[in-house]
């Protein structure tokens, strides 16, 4: 259940074949990806409703798209100009030479498949043969997850090329991520669990901003049209900043709504992570300084997460 989100992209690793294609699937993207699905784990937990098969599955499922959507993204940048000798992050697998475009394809069938099956045993092990709507209605969800992650930058209409890469990492990272876990535990979605998912949504989207501001000069000119581009330097560092702020606040929101522990408020103490960050976003003004702070965000972001579900669990 997820879209492309960059948390530093490495470099396409010389050598054996083994090594590029480990450099493809942009490992250090994983802990992002998985945060959604963690944090729908420790809010079930705190409800009594924890499955941890489901759990479990999910993150593999969550953990297989992200792979599909680093290949895909790998692809499409080459192949729509992205990924040019003007692009200022670390080269990736195809732009490189390190795999070819056909083998980069093929790889994305193989991660597409394994995708949609380790999607189908989730649901299977969630709902097994009750709730035939339900269970049709997270198909459809996961499909559009496999869509959302092949069509970031490749196919022929690609929407992160149209500004809409936010909006999807918004949604899969953060409202599908964590609700659709959440509900395959505990079959019932109380309206509350919407917020927590919220910032997670936002706090993932951020991590693509500070990609996007990176990368600002090179995807102008290859004319991917990113919330960057589209509202320039200045205001895209004001856009982070709103990002952090409504992230944090949805947690307090739900903190507030549901509270009965002092526990509950451990993920305070994530707030100068995100201070830092969008700080730092602030002043570092070369593309390059940026770079790290794809993967600070992603690790504030995931210590949040911990952070927050410890709260709730201990609470």
């Amino acid at each position: 259940m997820t879209s492309s989100v960059p948390s530093s992209d490495s470099a396409a690793a010389p050598g054996s074949p083994a090594k590029a294609w480990i450099s493809a699937f942009r490992p250090r993207t994983l802990p992002l990806a998985l945060a959604s699905i963690m944090m729908g784990g420790f809010l079930a937990a705190a409800h009594g409703q924890f499955r941890g098969t489901v759990v479990g599955l999910a993150a593999l499922t969550t953990i297989l798209l992200q792979i599909l959507s680093n290949l895909a993204n790998d692809y499409g940048d080459s192949q729509n100009g992205a990924d040019s000798v003007h692009r200022e992050g670390p080269q990736r697998a195809v732009q490189s030479g390190a795999i070819s475009p056909a083998q980069m394809k093929k790889g994305m069938v193989v991660f597409g498949v394994l995708s949609f099956a380790a999607g189908i045993s989730l649901l299977w092990v969630a709902l097994g043969f009750s709730g035939v709507w339900v269970f049709l209605s997270f198909l459809v969800l996961g499909l559009s997850a496999i869509w959302a992650a092949v069509n970031y930058t490749a196919g022929a209409k690609p929407y992160g090329y149209a500004g809409l890469g936010d909006l999807s990492v918004f949604i899969f990272f953060g409202l599908v991520g964590v609700c659709g876990t959440y509900y395959l535990q505990a079959r019932l979605l109380p309206l509350p669990v919407l917020l927590p998912a919220a910032a997670l949504g936002c706090f993932a989207t951020a991590v693509l901003n500070v990609n996007n501001i990176r990368d600002i000069r090179s995807d102008e000119l290859a004319g991917k049209i990113t919330i960057p581009v589209r509202l320039g330097a200045v205001r895209a560092r004001r856009y982070h900043w709103l990002l952090l702020v409504l992230g944090f606040g949805a947690a307090i929101v739900y903190v507030a709504l549901t509270y009965h522990s002092f526990w509950q408020w451990l993920f305070l103490l994530a707030a100068p992570l995100l201070v830092f960050n969008g700080r730092q976003v602030g002043q570092r003004q070369e593309s390059m300084q940026l770079d790290p702070l794809l993967k600070q965000m992603a690790m504030s972001t995931l210590a949040f997460t911990l952070l927050f579900g410890l709260g709730q669990v201990l609470g």
